[in-house]
């Protein structure tokens, strides 16, 4: 039974997981459950009111999420070294605790109980410092040692004195240059020579362009500094891995109070969340009791539009264990009885209700039958699924639980489903729970007025504009309507009168006020069914085309004779010149009719047959003989 997704909570939970930053946040809100521990549940929801509190006051926290420097701690755990990108996450995310540290100490001002979690939080500043002093910009600073500065300065100047060298060899030999400026390739300094002053200059020849014309000489030269320059890059690449490192050991050390930190902003993160939910809401703390008690005023459905749905009223608890709802099919009775149940649900896992005002009971177990649980797979029709649905919950029911139900006894003959629907309720009475049920049987409403511990409540119902105002009327049974729904909305008065005249019988027609004047249904113009023609039959299309008719044929526009009538696909035999041919009626056209061109019995065999092949069908006629007369296609 998917107790969440039949009463919407499910979608309560997604909006409130958008709410979240950290992942572990998000997956703890989608895997939520009840809290049965009173202490707790209190704690949860002073936690829900202070978070928006401080929010309220101090705007959003700064939160981050923590996925990637997770992974992070995990290669410094293993003795890897970080690169400066990852310690620059480091750096950042000790600068976010830093400021959610600040946040939290000047929630202190109100006497907020959630803003000595600061306390539990630890920015390491001197961690913070050290990366900051060394990591600039994704890379490791040329200040991060004086060895690296040292060794950085040696390169810049020996790359400019490799630069000098190779400028100085250009402007003595321009007559052997293509271009006025040297240039890197593959990382060494090249001049442009003319292919054929190659040999001029003293070198090695390291890359040439695309047409072959210029050839790119590292002069012998420059070519001691580029040595010179690889010792030094070497050098550089030592000490910089000896600074990250350094780094990383530092991350190692500081790695279990990192994880606290992170484990801490997890749980704050889950705890605001609850806050911005409360805020986006417009929620209140519940009141919470062990008494079974429930008492919602101005009650509204957390995802409906609160400007639009009239706030509910209810009360259950003190002498009334069970709530039977009547009344038309748009009132809002399902709408009703989820709003209930869905407040409580959000109650009971530490979150703020929306109501003005609320007093919720714990329980035990929250079970509902809602909606058409037709399953085509399990080949279960309606009513059998729903009667298996309401087995398994009063199964589970007990004097702790709270109950919904909708159209009780409803996908099968009314006057059985009825007798189903009382005993049902009978079952739950017996349980102690808390139920609410929606029904549209009159006697089921008899039931509710002499059974112990239930009342009757109606749906509020606006009849002129035919919508439902969501306020429940507890002691009062209502009416479905039906008729007068079906009034409103246009159904002729002969039908409506046909349907009063079966239900209560012809007095019932004659007290009837009906608020439209005499229709009938106007038939509006439906779309054309557009039927295939019936193809003449092989007869008819046997007499089409006669053996020996002269045809066009199309589109070759060819002059055949037919040798074989049309069959019964449609398809006809036509010789033409050295060759016959299969083609359909369609592309071919009477030309000269057989009768005006052979006499009557003409043996059309002498045009169409081999002579040898006549002759062997002659002698079969004659005699019996074992020849084969040849295709002659």
């Amino acid at each position: 039974m998917n107790i969440d997704r039949q009463i919407e909570f499910d979608k309560v939970k997604e909006r409130w997981a958008d709410l979240a930053i950290t992942d572990p946040a998000k997956e703890k809100i989608r895997e939520i459950s009840l809290y049965f521990s009173e202490n707790e549940l209190k704690k949860q929801l002073i936690d829900t009111t202070d978070a928006r509190n401080l929010i309220e006051k101090l705007g959003t926290p700064p939160l981050q999420n923590i996925s990637e420097i997770k992974d992070i701690l995990l290669i410094a755990d293993k003795g890897d070294c970080l690169t400066p990108y990852q310690l620059e996450r480091v750096e950042k995310i000790l600068v976010a605790i830093k400021r959610l540290k600040a946040y939290l100490e000047r929630g202190k001002m109100y006497n907020n109980s959630l803003a000595y979690y600061d306390e539990n939080l630890d920015s390491i500043s001197e961690l913070r410092e050290e990366i900051c002093s060394k990591i600039r910009n994704g890379v490791v600073d040329d200040y991060a040692s004086k060895e690296l500065g040292q060794i950085r300065n040696q390169i810049a100047k020996c790359e400019e004195q490799m630069k000098q060298k190779a400028e100085q060899i250009m402007r003595s030999h321009k007559e052997y240059m293509t271009d006025n400026y040297c240039t890197l390739r593959n990382e060494r300094v090249c001049i442009p020579v003319k292919k054929e002053y190659k040999l001029k200059i003293s070198g090695s020849i390291i890359d040439k362009s695309s047409t072959g014309s210029t050839l790119f000489i590292e002069p012998t030269s420059v070519a001691k500094y580029y040595e010179k320059l690889q010792l030094l890059k070497i050098s550089e690449e030592n000490e910089v891995y000896h600074i990250l490192y350094t780094l990383s050991a530092f991350v190692l050390a500081s790695s279990s109070v990192l994880n606290e930190n992170l484990t801490m902003i997890e749980k704050l993160d889950f705890i605001f969340s609850k806050g911005k939910l409360s805020i986006d809401m417009d929620a209140i703390e519940p009141m919470i009791n062990t008494e079974r008690r429930i008492i919602l005023a101005e009650a509204r459905h957390p995802l409906m539009d609160k400007s639009i749905a009239v706030p509910l009223q209810f009360d259950i608890g003190k002498d009334v264990r069970g709530i039977v709802i009547t009344g038309p099919n748009t009132g809002g009775k399902t709408v009703a009885i989820k709003t209930v149940m869905l407040n409580c649900i959000m109650a009971q896992c530490g979150l703020h209700v929306t109501c003005k005002q609320a007093d919720i009971c714990m329980n035990s177990a929250y079970l509902c039958d809602i909606g058409d649980g037709q399953n085509l797979s399990e080949n279960l029709s309606t009513f059998s699924a729903h009667i298996i649905n309401v087995l398994e919950v009063l199964r589970e029911s007990d004097k702790n639980s709270f109950i919904i139900m909708d159209e009780l006894g409803s996908g099968t003959d009314p006057a059985e489903g009825m007798g189903i629907a009382i005993a049902i309720l009978e079952e739950l009475r017996k349980s102690g729970a808390i139920f609410l049920v929606t029904t549209h049987y009159p006697e089921v409403k008899e039931y509710a007025t002499m059974a112990e511990d239930i009342v009757n409540a109606r749906m509020a119902f606006d009849k002129e504009t035919l919508s439902p105002t969501y306020q429940m009327v507890i002691g009062e049974a209502g009416d479905s309507c039906a008729f007068y729904i079906a009034d409103r909305l246009g159904m002729p008065n002969e039908m409506l009168r046909v349907a009063i005249r079966a239900a209560y019988g012809e007095n019932a027609v004659k007290s009837h006020m009906f608020h439209k004047p005499e229709s009938n249904i106007i038939k509006k113009n439906s779309t054309k069914i557009s039927k295939t023609k019936k193809r003449n039959n092989h007869i008819e299309l046997c007499t089409k085309y006669k053996i020996g008719d002269s045809v066009m044929v199309y589109p070759e526009k060819k002059i055949g004779i037919v040798c074989v009538p049309i069959n019964e696909k449609g398809v006809l035999r036509v010789q033409l010149p050295n060759k016959k041919i299969w083609i359909n009626h369609k592309r071919v056209k009477l030309h000269v009719a057989a009768t005006e061109l052979y006499p009557e019995d003409y043996d059309f065999s002498i045009i169409f047959e081999t002579a040898t092949n006549r002759k062997k069908r002659h002698d079969m006629k004659r005699k019996y003989t074992d020849v084969v007369i040849e295709s002659d296609e």
